[in-house]
């Protein structure tokens, strides 16, 4: 017997039972297995896991931009109610993608053109994703609509902290530093006053100050903006500074959902207490996981974690465990709480 969820508001970004298989040379590769992830209005969920876990390809998922050959089996991404598997390419593009939902991506070094001007790319985002039938009643890209798009842009550049917004909009990407060229990314994603927010880990090219600067400015901007944001990492301790809850993921699987504070202070999952472990923050005594994540061309039976897992018995070997709530929002998927809770209701 497992515990069941509580009621909570009506999230923003609800993720079911999402899988993803991507065809390759030797076979389908189950990139995604049944990963659930909710978001809250206004809250930031942290989506945390090793490289190859599946992260990248959620938010590929939920943006519509899977790579060629990707097919999803199973699941729904419901975005204010509203499955968007269900839309096609066009209309997640006029509708959805860079007006409701925004991303910032991770290398500030890449993401910006080079042999154009700032106001150049950043008013472009905003030509073709910000409304402009409530500004001016007319849906032509005028002069007007421009002059009011620049200022609008000039004052959120002011919001996110670039120096002199207005010279800005005329300099080159390789005129700022990766702090400011970071900024100016997150000044990109807000520009059309998006609901949900997508970060692919875009602290990991700064470096340790600056990140501390980025993490207090998006922390700050979705308080008042009211935005709500996905932040996808490999790091506890970006996650501790930012993240309101966190999804745990293994070899495209969910394993442990929760409360940030809670699961900082008493991870349940194996997997979650073996990344915390690997950090210096948080472990006195610093250790590895052993082994590595499984090649979703041919994942181990039962749970995916047990060939790396020091507490794993013959029923990890056998069968996928249970999903289990603990209360106020928390889960885990591992049998050893299956058999806790089992046993605590007598059953």
């Amino acid at each position: 017997m497992t515990a069941t969820p509580g009621n909570h508001e009506a999230p923003i970004l609800d993720v079911r039972g999402l899988r993803i298989s991507i065809a390759s040379d030797e076979g389908p590769a189950q990139v995604l297995d049944n990963v659930d992830l909710t978001i809250g209005p206004g809250r930031i969920v942290g989506v945390v896991g090793e490289s190859g876990c599946g992260k990248s390809t959620v938010i590929r998922a939920v943006l519509a931009v899977l790579p060629r050959g990707a097919v999803v089996e199973h699941g729904s991404i419901l975005f204010d109610g509203e499955n968007l598997l269900e839309l096609g390419p066009r209309e997640m593009t006029r509708r959805i993608r860079g007006k409701e939902i925004s991303f910032i991506p991770q290398d500030p070094y890449l993401a910006l053109n080079p042999v154009f001007r700032i106001g150049t790319q950043l008013l472009e985002i905003m030509r073709w994703h910000a409304p402009r039938g409530a500004e001016g009643g007319s849906s032509r890209y005028d002069r007007a609509v421009r002059r009011r798009h620049r200022e609008q842009l000039i004052e959120l550049l002011r919001i996110v902290q670039v120096p002199d917004p207005d010279r800005a909009l005329e300099r080159y990407p390789h005129q700022f530093s990766g702090g400011q060229r970071q900024r100016l990314l997150i000044a990109g994603a807000l520009a059309c006053r998006p609901r949900l927010v997508i970060a692919d880990e875009p602290t990991t090219a700064l470096d340790v100050t600056t990140q501390l600067e980025i993490l207090k400015l998006l922390r700050r901007l979705s308080n008042e903006l009211d935005v709500s944001m996905l932040f996808v990492t490999h790091d506890f301790g970006v996650v501790a500074q930012l993240c309101d809850e966190v999804n745990v993921i293994y070899a495209g699987q969910s394993v442990e959902t929760g409360a940030t504070a809670d699961i900082l202070e008493t991870p349940r999952h194996p997997y979650t207490q073996a990344l915390i472990g690997c950090h210096p923050d948080r472990s006195e005594d610093l250790a590895g996981i052993p082994g590595a994540v499984p090649s979703p061309l041919a994942p181990p039976s039962g749970c995916r974690f047990h060939p790396r897992c020091a507490s794993a018995t013959a029923i990890c070997r056998e069968r996928r465990p249970e999903r289990v709530w603990l209360g106020d929002g928390r889960s885990v998927d591992c049998v050893l709480y299956h058999e806790t809770v089992g046993a605590a209701s007598g059953d």
